[in-house]
């Protein structure tokens, strides 16, 4: 089981029309929240304000967006907030952190994105 925030379909949609998924299967569904270790995982409280504010991509299967939580990129993980946009086959949406870590990511024109707290 998962919690973090879902993308209402109004804004997957038109962020996908926008940035077409770069790989074979589209994602683009949530931003999963984890907490600080030790702490539980608990369905957090609705945000501020949330937009994607960057990309990231290993030229090899895994596409994800950056996002920026009430002005924070920085999960209290200590990894980065992002939407795992399109993977290729074979590849799973967990290594988008691994992606943003090791390659980094390019920041991109700020668009709001519209979530909201689940368990999914």
């Amino acid at each position: 089981m998962n919690v973090g925030w879902k993308l209402t379909p109004q804004c997957r949609a038109a962020l996908l029309e926008r940035h077409p998924p770069r790989y074979a299967r589209a994602v683009a569904d949530h931003v999963t929240f984890k907490p600080a270790p030790g702490a539980p995982e608990t369905v957090p409280p609705p945000v501020g304000s949330a937009r994607i504010v960057g990309r990231a991509d290993d030229g090899a299967g895994v596409e994800a967006m950056v996002v920026e939580l009430d002005g924070a990129t920085d999960r209290p993980d200590g990894s980065t907030w992002h939407v795992t946009w399109s993977l290729a086959d074979g590849r799973s949406a967990r290594e988008s952190n691994d992606v943003i870590a090791e390659r980094g990511w390019k920041p991109g024109e700020p668009e709001a994105l519209e979530i909201h707290p689940a368990r999914w």
